[in-house]
């Protein structure tokens, strides 16, 4: 495949560079892996590690289990400590194919570029037309908008949620009780100096005046967290504690720090601020509890996670969907406690969420294999979940609010209705040629990226034409139809009936409302108008477009913004 500019480097999906294009193989047996740095054994291991006894650090303690235990793994190296060169991806895409696996898992990604030039995006499309799945990682920018990477339609875009186990360490104040029987220590915040290199606790930018005393750090300033707590134990800081931003709102995260530290949310941090300002002798303690599950709020959208909507095609929904990337534990390359063996580590990033995604797809693979990439990715978008796990509430964002559509795509996936999802919106590789033809690429960039001749002429559409199994609408004045075609994968005599949810100050028109089957893989098109009531005003909007029979509910999420 052709290289792209000797520009684009790719990252990893995590603070530290990925070594590892994983490639998860459809067949019966063991997994192995060599890794220098711990990043590719522990995405494989999520994908398809083999049932051990783990834990990090004392916690989490259980059987772990990759989600297709039962599959290979082949482990392709396309990254270096410079970073991921193109050429070296689209090197590890074809040998991979070549390989003939059946599943593509990429725990790492760039910034939004045009297709033609975006190597992931080209290597991609070469997989999918040999049936490849392709998962990836959706980026770690958020919560940022429009900060997605890997915006193809062709992968499959996965962003990152918090799951129900959380390493809890709790902070008390030396205002909460008075008759608290434990050691309370003085606090002190890193910041009082007016520094911003000392709130954030930057290396060199303590003293020993910490020594002894529980340390207030605020995140961010592009210092790592557990680089953090050095300075504070450089300096005979006794502990830390770690507050978000405001953008990071309540998210924190599990780190595997070098001195005792709890991580908390920006509300909680500002009311830290608030009682060191409030008395002359600050104290505090950290309690240590340990694992804790049944977290109310799970799944809930990492801060992290990159959001659409999408800069190369916003015409498509993106991310596709979220999956768990919070304090997940899978196996590392080398014993990060000294004691665990075999070793594993608990690490978060939408690296962890994307090989979930993708051990789905091995599983889905297995089950269905005469079904398309297209057409698996369909089955897990349209049959997510957006609630809780305790079904009482939305799935939220970071700041405990209803997470949007440019949040979690089409929702959290559900491996279990996956499995028969009812209908699928299924596409070919040649349908992706209009499609690509309709944002504009020359005939030469579509050729260099499909690896064969291509010539647009009057064969073009616009991006939200594109049969995929969500919509993203720039929607004025003037209502805009598209059509979409289903494919009965469920029961061969079947009855769909159209539900819509309306997004606010839209109206939308489905055409037929009722789907009548009457035989497995029989299609049916139907068409979805789009019109203005007083949208105008609005600058964002979202909806669900539903196919309703019994037994099956086929979901397709609807996210509209102003033209």
């Amino acid at each position: 495949m052709p290289s792209p500019p000797a520009k684009w480097r790719g990252k990893c999906q995590l603070p530290k560079c990925n070594k590892k294009l994983i490639g998860a193989r459809n067949l019966v047996g063991d997994t192995y892996a060599t890794d220098d740095e711990g990043h590719g054994t522990h995405t494989s291991s999520t994908a398809a590690g083999s049932p051990v006894q783990a834990s990090a650090f004392g916690q989490a303690s259980g059987v772990a289990y990759g989600m297709a235990p039962l599959a290979h793994i082949a482990m392709y190296k396309v990254c270096s400590e410079e970073g991921c060169p193109g050429g070296s991806i689209l090197a590890g895409i074809d040998a991979a194919v070549a390989d003939g696996v059946d599943v593509l898992s990429l725990s790492l990604g760039g910034a939004s570029s045009r297709f033609p030039e975006d190597p992931i995006a080209v290597g991609a499309f070469g997989a999918i037309q040999k049936g490849v799945f392709v998962s990836c990682s959706a980026g770690n920018a958020g919560p940022a908008s429009a900060s997605s990477a890997n915006e193809a339609p062709w992968i499959l875009t996965v962003g990152a949620s918090t799951i129900d186990r959380k390493i809890k360490a709790t902070v008390l104040l030396g205002n909460k009780d008075k008759k608290f029987r434990h050691r309370l220590l003085p606090l002190v915040y890193a910041g009082a100096n007016g520094r911003a290199a000392s709130r954030f606790c930057a290396p060199g930018s303590l003293n020993k005046s910490v020594k002894g005393k529980i340390v207030l750090c605020e995140r961010g300033g592009e210092i790592a967290r557990i680089g953090k707590g050095q300075e504070v134990k450089d300096n005979g800081g006794a502990a830390m504690i770690l507050m978000n931003d405001q953008p990071n709102g309540f998210d924190t995260l599990a780190d595997a720090h070098v001195l005792p530290a709890s991580h908390v949310g920006f509300v909680a941090g500002e009311a830290i601020k608030a009682y060191l300002n409030s008395t002359k002798s600050p104290k505090a303690t950290i309690l240590f509890s340990g694992t804790i599950f049944g977290n109310p709020n799970a799944p809930q959208v990492a801060s992290f996670s990159s959001r659409g909507p999408s800069l190369a095609s916003p015409g498509i929904l993106k991310p596709d969907i979220i999956g768990p990337g919070v304090n997940i534990l899978a196996a590392w390359s080398v014993s990060v406690d000294n004691i665990t063996n075999p070793p594993f580590n608990m690490i978060s990033g939408t690296s962890m969420s994307c090989p979930h995604l993708s051990g789905i797809a091995a599983l889905l693979k297995n089950a269905h294999p005469d079904w398309s990439p297209a057409a698996i990715k369909s089955a897990m978008m349209t049959t997510t979940y957006l609630s809780n796990l305790g079904r009482t509430k939305p799935i939220l964002n970071e700041q405990l609010q209803p997470a949007n559509l440019f949040d979690m795509g089409a929702g959290h996936v559900n491996p279990v209705l996956a499995a028969d999802p009812g209908l699928v919106y299924d596409l070919q590789p040649n349908d992706y040629i209009p499609y690509l033809c309709g944002l504009g690429y020359k005939d030469s960039e579509i050729s260099g990226l499909i690896q064969r001749k291509a010539h647009c002429g009057n064969v073009t559409i616009p991006e939200a034409q594109l049969n995929y199994p969500s919509f993203s609408i720039r929607l004025g004045s003037t209502p805009l139809t598209y059509s979409r075609t289903v494919t009965n994968v469920g029961r061969a005599n079947s009855v769909y009936v159209a539900k819509v949810v309306l997004p606010r100050g839209v109206n939308v028109k489905v055409h037929p409302e009722r789907i009548v089957f009457n035989r497995l893989k029989q299609k049916a098109t139907f068409t979805v108008t789009f019109t203005s009531k007083g949208f105008s005003a609005e600058t964002y909007s979202q909806g669900f477009l539903y196919w309703l029979t019994k037994g099956y509910v086929v979901r397709s999420p609807i996210a509209v913004i102003s033209a």
